[in-house]
């Protein structure tokens, strides 16, 4: 995977975190392998000791959290037994002393690791504790939807090369669209979200030119993702589940695109959003 891709997700967690916990130093990196992550993101150091560490599974405290797939702390790392002491030099010259260090796990792969950590050697409480643990299940939900995205892509493209091909191939379109639609709110990284809306265009205008009698019409991009799920036979209810948003929104968002649409039933404006090219 990218790692530059993955960064984003990385970099956003710990900007969030350091503001919402008060950690002055808060830092990261995802795995290069299964059993070795780098240090790349850091926010809050004031030396670049750690910038670049490869952290090795069952190694320091980092690589105990890796090696069991949970979190682990100190509170005073240095002078701790409970772990190894490869990484000491670089966490002395930053001034660390009580860390905390949580996997970043992907279905049950753990893909990174995410850390917080004090100046002074005390426990650390519960409400930062979970703040830190917070941040790497952010990380988690954030890499989950890239690999969906990813995956999605990939078959998108590919339905979207020849949909006529293979009998049935059009509703493999129409899923494939719909799906990549409810993901591009949930991307974080603008250049995968670009790609992303690109090949929903693409899917959309498969059929062919618009047709001829379709008037110009624009859409918002969540009144088309409301409409794309109409066309997928779901109730206001299940849209809602499906797109992330309340009932009473979605069907303020359907009656919006009906009467951009022309539309006065739920099927006129799926039948219209096709004539106008926003649906497959």
């Amino acid at each position: 995977m990218p790692e530059a891709v993955d960064a984003v997700e990385m970099q956003t967690a710990l900007v969030r975190l350091r503001r919402t916990s008060g950690l002055p130093v808060v830092f990261g990196g995802l795995l290069s392998d299964a059993r070795h992550a780098r240090i790349a993101e850091l926010n809050g150091a004031q030396t670049s000791a750690l910038r670049g560490l490869v952290i090795s599974a069952g190694s320091g405290l980092g690589g105990k959290a890796i090696a069991l797939s949970r979190p682990c702390a100190v509170t005073d790392y240095a002078a701790s037994r409970h772990i190894s002491h490869e990484y000491d030099a670089a966490v002395a010259a930053e001034g660390l002393r009580s860390v905390v260090a949580v996997p970043v796990v992907v279905r049950r792969a753990v893909r990174g690791v995410l850390y917080g950590a004090l100046r002074m050697p005390v426990t650390l409480g519960d409400r930062t504790f979970d703040a830190v643990v917070a941040a790497a299940r952010d990380v988690e939900q954030s890499l989950a939807v890239r690999d969906s995205a990813r995956q999605l892509l990939a078959a998108g493209r590919e339905r979207v090369s020849d949909p006529d091909a293979v009998p049935g191939a059009w509703e493999d379109v129409r899923e494939a669209h719909r799906d990549l639609r409810a993901l591009v709110p949930r991307v974080v990284d603008p250049v995968l979200r670009e790609e992303l809306l690109e090949v929903c265009g693409r899917l959309a205008s498969a059929s062919g030119a618009r047709a001829p009698a379709a008037r110009e019409v624009r859409l918002a991009p969540r009144e088309v993702d409301v409409v794309a799920c109409v066309a997928a036979g779901a109730t206001n209810a299940a849209a809602a589940e499906r797109l992330g948003l309340r009932p009473e929104t979605v069907k303020g968002y359907l009656r919006s695109a009906m009467r951009k649409l022309g539309a006065h039933t739920r099927l006129e404006a799926v039948v219209a959003a096709r004539r106008a090219g926003l649906l497959p």
